[in-house]
């Protein structure tokens, strides 16, 4: 099911940890659903860079024979989510340069919203890039930097960038961590005996057995050698604006992000949801899997028992294979299948996180009434949709959002729905108020932080246009 907003990486770093790779991998492993197209690990043993990425899952990328031959103490570690763009091993990362004297490595999570105009001036001035990604204007600006060292050459650079990033970077003797001055994308900070780990969520630590020290901050690097871990905030402070829906999908429910639980998030927002929008049913039922924490909070405050009404298929990965007489919904039915024991003769409320084009949804609603449901009422853990992210998030253009061209009650009858109701962007904000801090809701609000460049694509599928 692509109906979806798709967040686009996964970034793991580890200094000082004798099996540096094994952790990367099953860190990489835990952040498998920021990202399922590609993979990628880069080791230091402190004399030069080792490095493997593929194409497919953590587990499909690498073996033990790889990951023996990834010798060091130190690794950084990357998911890449398939895009419309170019699926392509030149766009997987780490990227791995050689940037004057410096050998360096970095993975991303994030977008540069000003990656075009930045990418024009380094090839007038003669810069040749070898990927698709907005990434690699990183490393050409640290490698046209006048500074005289990496880290002040990585200043100079990020300082020339705007946007969302979140990055991890490693030489032979440094582990270096960084987060944009607004704070869009998660990054945390743990430790696991002498060794020092950051990831995208907090889930990276729990596998590996780490322990969860706090954020990176908004602005912060974190620079980790032999000498111990130093912290500078080199660039101007700036509003802190974290991307609240990682909180409503992307992060994983286990995780701490930005500093709360994404699972207390998800089901406080579902007994709002039961609070503002009750309605009479028999059941809950969630749309597994992001949907049910919000289903799980809606049961609780409403008092209508929850129940597994839809079963999701984990083995789906990618098919090529469909019959030749078309199967009506045959996508959604390879994830989702109805319990007609549950669903028939009842009144069901059925919780999602999101709506995006609708497309999805439809065939969902189509299913449980095909199994006996009596009522449909779809409730919606998040406000409508109403434009694209541009920070670091693989969304659709405004005009394939279904919220942005249709109003509520004109949604429900496309859905084919009895009701629809969504959380309201006001009890979001009153949901997630914690004194001075503020979040970034442009997909919901149409407010952004940082405008993109008047030429750039509206949604985040691939920034630069391949050739063929």
């Amino acid at each position: 099911m692509t109906d979806r907003f798709q967040d686009e990486c996964g970034v793991v770093g580890i200094y000082g940890a004798e099996e540096a790779s094994n952790l990367a991998y099953l860190a990489l492993h835990s952040l498998q659903h920021r990202g399922q197209e590609g993979a990628g690990i880069v080791t230091s043993d402190g004399e030069r860079l080792r490095a493997h990425r593929g194409l497919g899952l953590v587990g499909e990328v690498f073996d033990q024979g790889i990951l023996t031959r990834l010798t060091g103490n130190a690794a950084i570690g990357h998911n890449r989510y398939s895009t419309a763009g170019e699926s392509s091993l030149r766009n997987v990362q780490p990227f791995v340069v050689r940037a004057r004297l410096d050998q360096v490595a970095v993975a991303h999570n994030g977008n540069l919203t000003n990656a075009h105009g930045v990418r024009y001036e380094l090839e007038a001035r003669g810069s040749i890039f070898a990927s698709s990604s907005d990434t690699e204007c990183i490393l050409h600006l640290v490698a046209t930097s006048n500074r005289t060292t990496f880290i002040n050459r990585l200043v100079d650079a990020l300082s020339q960038v705007q946007g969302a990033f979140s990055l991890v970077l490693l030489t032979p003797d440094q582990l270096v961590a960084v987060r944009d001055p607004h704070g869009f994308r998660p990054l945390v900070l743990g430790r696991r005996g002498s060794a020092t780990i950051l990831a995208s969520e907090t889930c990276a630590l729990d596998i590996i057995g780490g322990e969860y020290l706090r954020e990176v901050e908004p602005g912060e690097m974190v620079i980790v050698d032999k000498q111990g871990l130093t912290s500078i905030s080199p660039f101007p402070r700036r509003p802190r604006h974290a991307c609240v829906f990682e909180h409503i999908y992307f992060s994983r429910p286990n995780s701490v992000t930005f500093g709360r639980s994404v699972y207390d998030s998800r089901h406080k927002v579902g007994r709002l949801l039961a609070t503002v929008d009750p309605v009479d049913a028999d059941i809950v039922v969630p749309v597994p899997d992001s949907g049910t924490p919000a289903a799980l909070g809606y049961s609780f405050q409403s008092g209508v028992p929850f129940q597994q009404g839809l079963i999701r298929s984990h083995y789906v990965g990618r098919t090529f294979i469909e019959p030749s007489q078309q199967i009506r919904d045959f996508g959604v039915k390879l994830k989702l299948s109805p319990v007609r024991e549950i669903i028939e003769g009842r009144r069901l409320v059925v919780v999602d996180d999101s709506i995006v084009r609708g497309t999805t949804s439809r065939k969902i609603v189509r299913m449980l009434r095909e199994a006996g449901a009596l009522e449909v009422h779809v409730r919606i853990a998040s406000p409508p949709i109403i434009g694209s992210c541009y920070y670091g998030v693989d969304t659709p253009t405004r005009e394939e959002l279904i919220a942005n061209r249709h109003e509520p009650e004109n949604i429900s009858d496309y859905l084919g729905a009895d009701s629809l109701a969504h959380i309201s962007l006001e009890a979001l904000k009153e949901h997630f108020v914690d004194g001075e801090e503020t979040w970034c809701d442009g997909c919901f609000s149409g407010d952004y932080p940082i405008a993109p460049e008047p030429d750039a694509p509206e949604h985040q599928l691939s920034l630069f246009e391949a050739e063929a």
